[in-house]
């Protein structure tokens, strides 16, 4: 499955960069400037693959339907836009794993539910991001993961058949997506995961506990 691929995409948050500490930072300043005591980063850390809805979750117990939920998003945008690469950086191994897709001659790319507002700002200001062939963000196309229209269009920009393309991402909808793009997937159990996730009832072809861990499964090792 993994021997014929011509292309490797990555969810973003939580799969190739840590953004917690920025996320965490930008909805911590919202209790901080509402007088409310500073919660720690680890409290923010498990919700982090879940944006605003988890950050804001943890930081006053909202869920998106409570009232005045939509204008407390948009003061959180806004601080995270301020700050979105002071913390923010590349899990451990990640920089090597790119390294060396890039001298194997695969290209690769970013599918991400962040949107354009933040994925093309922050993935521009890291060199990391330099040899990306794609950038598809989660309103690029009129779906968000767990739909497929969104891997669908970055194998289009790759001019890369979609079952050669294998998609690598943190969450279930990842999975889900990779799926119905008719993608081999591997989930990546690091990241925001934590203890308490079991990875195997998302049927991924494939579970990794390291960025390195994926040179192994393409035979790149």
């Amino acid at each position: 499955m993994f021997e014929h691929i011509d292309a490797v995409l990555f969810d973003l948050d939580g799969t190739l960069i840590d953004s917690a500490p920025d996320l965490g930072a930008a909805a911590d300043k919202m209790r901080t400037d509402r007088g409310l005591p500073s919660l720690p980063l680890a409290d923010y850390r498990p919700m982090a693959g879940a944006g605003a809805r988890g950050m804001l979750g943890v930081a006053f117990g909202l869920t998106p339907d409570d009232a005045g939920f939509g204008a407390l998003r948009e003061e959180f945008f806004a601080n995270y836009e301020a700050c979105m690469t002071e913390r923010t950086y590349a899990f451990d191994g990640v920089a090597e794993l790119i390294a060396q897709i890039d001298r194997a001659g695969l290209k690769w790319g970013v599918v991400t539910n962040k949107s354009e507002r933040f994925t093309l700002p922050l993935t521009r200001q890291m060199p990391l991001f330099g040899t990306a062939k794609t950038i598809v963000s989660g309103d690029t196309t009129p779906h968000a993961k767990p739909h497929p229209a969104p891997l669908l269009e970055a194998a289009r920009q790759l001019q890369v058949a979609p079952g050669r393309c294998v998609y690598v991402g943190d969450d279930e909808r990842d999975i889900v997506a990779g799926r119905a793009a008719g993608m081999p997937t591997v989930a990546a159990a690091y990241g925001y995961l934590g203890v308490l996730v079991d990875t195997r009832g998302w049927n991924a072809d494939a579970t990794i506990v390291s960025p390195a861990s994926l040179l192994n499964l393409l035979r790149m090792a």
